[in-house]
């Protein structure tokens, strides 16, 4: 069975006085049941993460100054974000989700976070949305815990996954991978071990032919035994911040090379859903949703 990271606290109104980008975590489980693809035994609702498992990844000072809420308002602003209680027990939550999705993964092949993909958290500061990096965190406890030996992030949101670059610019045990507009957001890029800039209005099939080279070339060099999925649906043609053209039936063929891949090659998967920002939340949820219906086909 698909199993399914998702909390009510996902999708509370947060303190800047706005849902947005909120509402698709609330709208999306209930598409997914509603049409049938899952069911309500699929959602799991995870708890607060382990601290150490945060200090892994982020640096102490960070990691004491966010629980706390002393972070500077200015850098708080970076965030998109008025800190509150509310909003670090969410993000701690969202942390928790990545990481418990991971065991289930290990155990069905693949597994999901309705949240999750902050990939803008860098080790010792927050950005874009993003307060922790999930990815980075659910990794790093794989490796320390001796349940993977080779972690691939493979990074599909239209904007660059640079606090993750960031996290492991020196781990060899994790490949980054990073598919995203050249001219968009964060405008100082990172390194990552492999960055892919796309141009402007790129469309689907020139973004698919790219995304196929390029993973297949990873893969004659680096043999993961577990996958992150970032599966930002931000690089639709009806997004107001992405610049890229792909249709919402090629954002589906991305994520179905990306899962038929990971079942090939018989290696876990967790896909989270990260950035979509279209005018339309019809276009957003059913982007979003595609991804669990081609999980749900591909692995059951």
């Amino acid at each position: 069975m698909l199993k399914i990271a998702f909390h009510k606290d996902y999708f509370h109104p947060v303190p800047n006085g706005h849902r947005f980008p909120m509402e698709k975590y609330e709208l999306l489980p209930q598409q997914l049941i509603y049409e049938g693809t899952v069911t309500e035994n699929a959602f799991f609702e995870p708890g607060i993460i382990d601290k150490e498992l945060l200090l892994a990844v982020h640096t102490e000072q960070y990691v004491e100054d966010l629980l706390s809420l002393q972070i500077d308002p200015k850098d708080q602003r970076k965030t998109g974000f008025i800190h509150s209680e509310q909003l670090i027990r969410r993000e701690q939550i969202i942390m928790e989700g990545t990481r418990k999705a991971a065991e289930y993964a290990l155990k069905n092949g693949v597994a999901m976070n309705i949240s999750g993909g902050t990939h803008h958290a860098y080790s010792n500061k927050g950005e874009g949305f993003c307060l922790l990096n999930d990815n980075a965190i659910a990794a790093k406890w794989l490796l320390k815990n001796k349940l993977a030996n080779k972690v691939l992030i493979i990074d599909l949101d239209v904007h660059q996954g640079d606090g993750t670059a960031e996290i492991f610019k020196n781990t060899p045990e994790v490949f980054t991978f990073s598919m995203h507009g050249q001219n968009n957001y964060p405008l100082k890029k990172q390194v990552s071990d492999l960055d892919v800039a796309l141009t402007d209005g790129i469309k689907d099939d020139e973004y698919l032919y790219l995304l196929e080279k390029n993973v297949n070339e990873i893969f004659q060099n680096f043999t993961p035994d577990f996958i992150f999925f970032q599966s930002g649906v931000d690089i639709l043609e009806t997004d107001k911040l992405g610049k890229l053209n792909l249709s919402i039936a090629g954002c589906k063929k991305r994520d179905e090379f990306v899962c038929k891949l990971a079942k090939e090659v018989n290696v876990p998967i967790v896909a989270s859903m990260g950035g979509g920002y279209s005018k339309e939340i019809k276009h957003i949820v059913e982007a979003h949703s595609n991804t669990y219906r081609v999980a749900q086909d591909v692995f059951f």
